[in-house]
């Protein structure tokens, strides 16, 4: 069997030009990245210094707002060189991914957290790894469409604060 592949780019590839609307909606998902930052910082402390807790209190909403920070649609999936797919980051580094990545599994040693709190923080990584992948997938469509606009406003309601005396939105499903 033969494999052929398709020719790459030529050397004359023109340079990037930003979607309409490019700058804004970056914008607005790195302020969104950093008011979900700081709600994670706000969470309560462990009640005894623990790795989870201190993970939480730095790592956790330093990836968040790393991650909403560095969005790229630029670095988009393509075709390389050599004809095969080049699957793209949208400007998040792997290390960023990996952390978000493990929510789920770190959460389950942050007892001190309410289960409110537990799906509010699965909802944050969900969201941002979400936006990433939606740059990386299809930039265009993601910006003129409002998707990645959208998206943030589903951070800012993951992350809005409870209001005490009522009961939260999840929990029905807990």
């Amino acid at each position: 069997m033969t494999t052929a592949y398709l020719p790459g780019p030529p050397d004359d590839v023109p340079p990037y030009e930003p979607w309409a609307g490019e700058p804004e909606v970056l914008a607005e998902a790195a302020a969104a990245g950093r008011r979900a930052a700081a709600w994670i910082r706000s969470l309560p402390a462990s009640p005894a210094p623990s790795p989870v807790g201190t993970w939480l209190a730095g790592t956790l909403p330093g990836a968040v707002e790393a991650a909403t920070a560095s969005l790229d649609p630029a670095q988009c999936d393509r075709i390389g060189p050599d004809g095969r797919l080049i699957e793209g980051t949208a400007g998040v580094d792997a290390g960023t991914t990996s952390t978000l990545a493990i929510v789920p599994c770190v959460l389950s040693d942050a007892d001190w957290l309410t289960p409110d709190q537990h799906l509010r923080l699965m909802a944050v990584a969900s969201v941002v790894t979400g936006i990433a992948r939606l740059l990386a997938d299809d930039p265009g469509t993601a910006i003129l469409h409002g998707q990645v606009i959208r998206m943030c406003a589903t951070l800012d309601h993951a992350t809005r604060p409870a209001q005490p005396g009522l009961a939260t939105e999840f929990e029905h499903i807990i």
